[in-house]
């Protein structure tokens, strides 16, 4: 296909938190793909980025799904959940329902779906068991939606015990770094049918230290909570980094 238009809506995991660039804007697995994408192609492709941090699943779906599909994409990625996850008294079947109502006007559009689920922090946070727990039925709920639709494009990041690994994330534990964007972007390209670079699946990636017990805490936890105390998300007033059409060309 020689008129590729991509567009990426979601949360953190594809803004690309946790992907700090030199000069303090954040790249991400959707940026490094779409540029991969190109490569790979041997072509121009087009590529717009609407993610917002801190952003709930049907947040992403009511604020960022229809400005994605008014651009007029001919491919459309869908991640979102992991925040929501966090949250008590959460209704994961909810949650699924937005995967699809993403896939409906997908359908509805003639966009084809690249569908993700994020990498899986449950072994490095507070409360891991939960995590985990929650992020097995979140994705065991998205799957049985998604069942009987082999031309959804799939980049299930969550089962890969890889990405897990501490290397993969950046301080707060939560996000992943530049190692672990690339590996998303690995498999995203190889869920297209292209074939990423070998070290994208296995960067050299060094565990980060950063701040260990009550340290970790206050660092960490206690913005997170005080966000939640205050109903507030590191969202808001962000805008999106790529709203509008970006062109990136083969190196």
């Amino acid at each position: 296909m020689s008129d590729v238009r991509f567009v990426a809506i979601g949360d953190s995991f594809t803004e690309g938190v946790g992907d700090d660039l030199p000069d303090g804007r954040v790249r991400g697995w959707a940026d490094i793909a779409a540029q991969g994408w190109a490569d790979a192609a041997g072509h121009t492709i087009h590529y717009a980025n609407l993610a917002i941090r801190g952003k709930l699943a049907w947040a992403i779906v009511e604020e960022q799904l229809e400005p994605a599909l008014a651009l007029n994409p001919t491919h459309l990625s869908f991640n979102g959940g992991g925040n929501d996850m966090l949250r008590p008294r959460t209704d994961l079947e909810h949650i699924a329902d937005a995967f699809s109502r993403v896939l409906r006007r997908c359908d509805e559009q003639g966009v084809t779906l690249i569908l993700l689920s994020g990498a899986n922090p449950a072994g490095q946070l507070p409360m891991g068991s939960m995590i985990q727990r929650r992020g097995d039925e979140l994705s065991a709920a998205v799957l049985r939606r998604i069942a009987n639709r082999p031309d959804v494009v799939r980049a299930l990041n969550w089962p890969d015990r890889e990405l897990a690994r501490s290397p993969y994330w950046s301080e707060d534990r939560l996000h992943m770094n530049a190692a672990g964007h690339h590996r998303v972007a690995a498999r995203v390209l190889d869920a297209l049918g292209y074939e990423p670079p070998a070290e994208w699946w296995a960067p050299s990636a060094k565990s980060v230290g950063g701040a260990v017990g009550l340290a970790y805490y206050r660092e960490h936890v206690g913005p997170w909570v005080r966000r939640r105390l205050t109903r507030t998300s590191s969202g808001d007033g962000r805008a999106a980094k790529h709203p509008s059409w970006v062109e990136r060309a083969p190196h």
